[in-house]
């Protein structure tokens, strides 16, 4: 027999008050009365013979039961989301995913040049923070997505690298100043963290052997390369940065490299895509437009370690 299951309604009340945690700001989000969530919620509770909130003074909490259903419906709902959104699309347009500060530094202004070159080359970017970066081709509403990673990707995906990572100390000239840098300099300079782990400076000294000499845990951490970037450029410290983003800034003169060594992290971008459901032509006219575009790494001056 077939679980007869509770009305939808009731469910998306829940689940929005939980998400809340207010009956008041989930009546609000849906557009009805507080009162009508309070009975959304106890039907659902009669339904399934089981209480989902009590309360703590004058806090609404969530039992154990109810904060478990309260997850499933949270993914359920948002898969039913992203079906919506996949049938209503613009018609023809490839739906990509991208990390924000590739977004702003690069892959934008390279769209942009791709969409005007020909009408049919459509294509709706979302660009997403994520401290790593991740695609899920099932759950979310996409075609194709650009990770930075390491290559190690699911079978059943295609891929291709666009360009490697290279991290490289920047700083504005002010931090700078008029003499040469060596090591020892950063022993007396804030360190700025693109990253809350600290990877990128970790990488950066470990490659060269120096990560037990600079106290690299310490300094100002950030959550994405973009805003590391602003704060070296703006005087906060010594940040690190990928040499392809951050050729305009170098170029301009608002940033420096103090130590001329940049090091490949071991991470690259790649355009990733799933065997399945996307259109091929599109894409194809993309891959080759972004491999011809590729953002500029000037590595003169510039001491690689790979």
């Amino acid at each position: 027999m077939t679980l007869q299951l509770p009305p939808l309604y009731a469910l998306r009340a829940f689940e929005v008050a939980a998400r809340h945690g207010s009956f008041t700001l989930a009546a609000q989000t849906l557009c009805i009365t507080q009162s009508a969530i309070s009975r959304h919620v106890k039907t659902l509770e009669e339904r399934l013979g089981c209480q989902l909130f009590e309360r703590k003074g004058s806090k609404l909490m969530l039992t154990d039961t109810g904060r478990l259903l309260a997850q499933e419906l949270e993914r359920s709902f948002s898969a039913i989301e992203n079906a919506c959104a996949a049938v209503n699309r613009q018609k023809g347009a490839l739906r990509l995913k991208a990390p924000t500060t590739l977004t702003m530094r690069w892959l934008m202004q390279a769209l942009e040049g791709f969409q005007a070159s020909d009408p049919r080359n459509r294509v709706q970017l979302t660009s997403a923070w994520m401290d790593l970066d991740t695609v899920d081709f099932r759950n979310e509403p996409f075609d194709c997505a650009v990770l930075l990673g390491r290559g190690d990707f699911p079978g059943d995906w295609h891929s291709i690298k666009l360009f490697d990572e290279w991290l490289v100390p920047v700083c504005s000239p002010a931090v700078y100043g008029d003499m040469p840098w060596t090591i020892d300099n950063l022993e007396s300079v804030e360190l700025v963290h693109p990253s809350r782990d600290c990877r990128d400076w970790r990488r950066w000294l470990e490659r060269q052997g120096l990560a037990d000499t600079i106290p690299w845990r310490d300094g100002k951490r950030f959550d994405t390369l973009e805003l590391g970037i602003s704060a070296a450029t703006q005087g906060h410290g010594v940040s690190i940065g990928d040499l392809a983003l951050v050729d305009a800034e170098l170029q301009k003169g608002s940033l420096a490299i103090p130590i001329n060594t940049a090091v490949r992290s071991g991470d690259s971008y790649y355009l990733v895509w799933p065997e399945r459901g996307v259109e091929q032509s599109l894409l194809s006219r993309m891959k080759d437009y972004l491999m011809k575009n590729l953002p500029v790494i000037n590595v003169r001056g510039v001491l690689l370690l790979d």
